[in-house]
């Protein structure tokens, strides 16, 4: 029976190279992303199969209510749900805007979330699926610089390896996928691409690579790159207040 894959932030960067990699193992395709122009034009690139484009903010309540009740009137089902839209902000947690910041909360948060709820349920019963939540080795320390994000991405992974506990024996795999900094439009967006943590940035389609072979296979967490794995096995034995100074040091500039 044909799979289809459910791609969030699917117009670039990881999601778009992660749109790729189903593609390629023949996947059908439901694309969800803001703007539907990249939207349509990434149709194009795939006529041998189905791709289905929904165009929304995922960062606005509401949002993905709108999503799955778009997919369940076509009457689709989603066998691989990849969690992967969100962003982050540098700066200073008072200094910065707070309406983006809550934007970020509940794209990161509150949209992995109820996506996940939505199709977990359809995925035990047929005793088959896979989600991938995308967090990030921000997950493992508190971020000073960037307090929301990494707050934010340590909900993820704690949110997924929870998951991966209660689904024992249902035949669904939840994978959380945490890369270091990796060359996406997020170092702009965020704001950090002349920091530290972005000097040693991974190329995209390794990261999604890893990320992707890593699902397929149900790994529970894949931490991309030596030198990132090494950091968060220290992270769990420096004491907090160390490893977030740490995290104040990289998000300052080379």
């Amino acid at each position: 029976m044909k799979q289809t894959a459910l791609i969030t932030g699917a117009t670039s960067g990881l999601g778009y190279e992660f749109v790729q990699l189903f593609a390629k193992d023949n996947y059908d395709l439901i694309l969800v992303a803001r703007n539907e122009e990249k939207l349509e034009a990434i149709k194009s690139e795939f006529p041998h199969i189905s791709v289905t484009t929904i165009s929304a903010d995922l960062s606005q309540p509401g949002s993905v209510r709108a999503v799955v009740n778009d997919i369940n009137s076509k009457g689709l089902h989603v066998n691989a749900l990849v969690n992967n839209a969100g962003f982050g902000l540098l700066g200073k947690f008072e200094e910065l805007n707070i309406e983006k910041q809550l934007e970020m909360i509940h794209l990161n948060i509150s949209a992995l979330t109820e996506l996940t709820h939505a199709f977990l349920p359809q995925m035990i019963r047929q005793k088959s699926g896979k989600i991938m939540n995308v967090a990030s080795t921000a997950a493992f320390q508190p971020g000073p610089l960037m307090a929301v994000y990494y707050a934010t991405k340590a909900y993820v992974l704690s949110f997924s390896e929870a998951l991966v506990e209660e689904l024992k024996d249902t035949g669904v795999t939840v994978t959380t996928l945490c890369p270091g900094a990796t060359k996406t439009n997020f170092g702009a967006v965020a704001n950090v691409e002349k920091t530290k943590m972005f000097s040693s940035a991974m190329e995209a389609p390794t990261v999604a690579t890893l990320g992707y072979e890593g699902m397929q296979k149900g790994k529970r967490v894949i931490i991309t790159g030596s030198s990132n794995k090494i950091g968060a096995t220290v992270a769990k034995f420096l004491p907090r207040s160390v490893g977030a100074k740490v995290a104040k040091y990289v998000a300052g500039e080379k």
